[in-house]
């Protein structure tokens, strides 16, 4: 819900009450003191548009196409692309035997022949027999690829290397 500006009623007591006052004197004419009233208020009146001019919301305030334009951005938090293929590959292989063949695969063998010369000596058998360079595809395309834990298997004995 959206607050008006906050009118100083405490002040505009005091000045009229200065009015009653002074009109009960009569130390100048009533012209004069009803001027000054008039004055006053005027100046409670611009206090409170200032107040108002000041506190009001930015969103609010028109901008320019050029001040938009110009205005600093917040960086939007990308994770990396090689993370986001990683990740898609590892979803993929899981699910599909070609996909682990064609994909997957290749990456971990170029990653733990990195680490060694000989993978038949470094890795178990288990671990050889997925990774080995002359593996054949599968028969059967549409077969599922290793799962999850056995990837992650895979995975720890490459690190182990």
């Amino acid at each position: 819900m959206k607050q008006g500006p906050q009118v100083p009623t405490g002040t505009i007591v005091a000045v009229t009450v200065g009015l009653v006052v002074a009109l009960g004197l009569r130390p100048v004419s009533v012209r004069e003191i009803l001027a000054a009233y008039v004055l006053a208020l005027a100046a409670i009146a611009l206090v409170v548009l200032a107040r108002l001019a000041r506190t009001q919301e930015e969103w609010e305030r028109a901008t320019s196409e050029l001040e938009r334009a110009l205005a600093p951005r917040r960086p939007v938090r990308a994770r990396p692309n090689e993370l986001v293929r990683v990740e898609r590959d590892l979803v993929l292989s899981s699910s599909n035997g070609a996909e682990f063949h064609a994909r997957l695969r290749p990456l971990l063998l170029e990653i733990a022949a990195a680490r060694v010369g000989r993978l038949e000596d470094a890795l178990d058998r288990e671990s050889f027999e997925l990774l080995r360079p002359d593996r054949p595809p599968p028969d059967d395309r549409g077969a599922p690829g290793p799962s999850f834990a056995r990837i992650a298997g895979l995975l720890d004995a490459i690190e182990r290397l």
